[in-house]
Parts: structure tokens; C-alpha cells; sequence
């Protein structure tokens, strides 16, 4: 198993509702890099759209909130949150979508944490198609 495996396996989500398959990248607790393939056999593509599959936005949204907490949660300097989750977006944008077949590459990097919240920026692309780009918040309990 390489460094980049390992933090992917502290993410609390099942494989169905898991859209990071693997970093490509991570400087622990600053920023990271990952990718989705968007195989087409995901169930939630059957509804969204018949004959013209697309990956919704919201769960572009949800991916790069996935890889904003691998990326917070494996800081050297600071215990990981336990019950990390998404707390707020702001500043989405949605510009697009990938259809099956496509790589998603995701970004995030921590912009600071107060506390028990994590702010972080991040952006997702198909190709060199911008989708997604945004902050987001995530908030966790206190470790202990």
C-alpha cells in the first residue's frame, strides 16, 4: 500500500456514497488532490438523466468535501474530528458536469480551521473543464 492509499481508508463513507477512488497528491492537513471515475453504473445516474447521464452537482459538491476532510484529517499537528462533516457551502459554482466515463479531478485546499471547523477551497474538473469550483465547511466534535 502506498502514502496515498492510506488516508483514503479513514473516510467514514460506504462505497456507494464514496466519490474519491484515489489522491494523487496530499501535502497532510494544506491540500490534496484525487479522482472519481464516473463509471455509469451508479444508480443515482439512472434518474438524473435517463439517456443523458450526468453527475449531479450536488455530488461534485460532496466529493470535494470528501477530499477536503482526508486532507484535514490527516495533519500531523492536529488530532482528526471525530463525526467530521460538511457544515456549509459558499461561493459554489457550478459550471458543468461529467458524464460517464469521465475522470473527475478534485482539489481542496485548507484555507484555515477556528475551533472545531475546517475551511477549505476547492474545485473539480473534467479533462480541462472547470465544474465545480467553491468553499466549503466542515465541522467535527472535539477529539477525546
Amino acid at each position: 500500500m502506498n502514502d496515498l492509499e492510506t488516508p483514503l481508508r479513514n473516510l467514514p463513507h460506504g462505497p456507494e456514497f464514496r466519490f474519491l477512488d484515489r489522491l494523487t497528491s496530499l501535502t497532510a492537513g494544506a491540500c490534496g488532490a484525487g479522482e472519481y471515475r464516473l463509471r455509469g453504473d451508479e444508480p443515482f445516474l439512472q434518474g438524473h438523466f435517463p439517456g443523458r447521464p450526468l453527475f449531479p452537482g450536488v455530488l461534485l459538491i460532496e466529493a470535494c468535501a470528501q477530499l477536503a476532510g482526508v486532507v484535514a484529517q490527516c495533519d500531523p499537528a492536529i488530532p482528526p474530528l471525530p463525526d467530521l462533516r460538511l457544515t456549509a457551502v459558499r461561493a459554489a459554482k457550478i459550471l458543468g458536469s461529467a458524464t460517464p466515463g469521465e475522470v473527475v479531478r478534485l482539489e481542496a485546499k485548507i484555507l484555515g480551521r477556528l475551533g472545531n471547523l475546517i475551511q477549505a477551497e476547492t474545485r473539480a474538473y473534467a479533462g480541462e473543464r472547470l465544474l465545480l469550483e467553491g468553499q466549503l465547511t466542515l465541522g467535527g466534535n472535539s477529539p477525546g
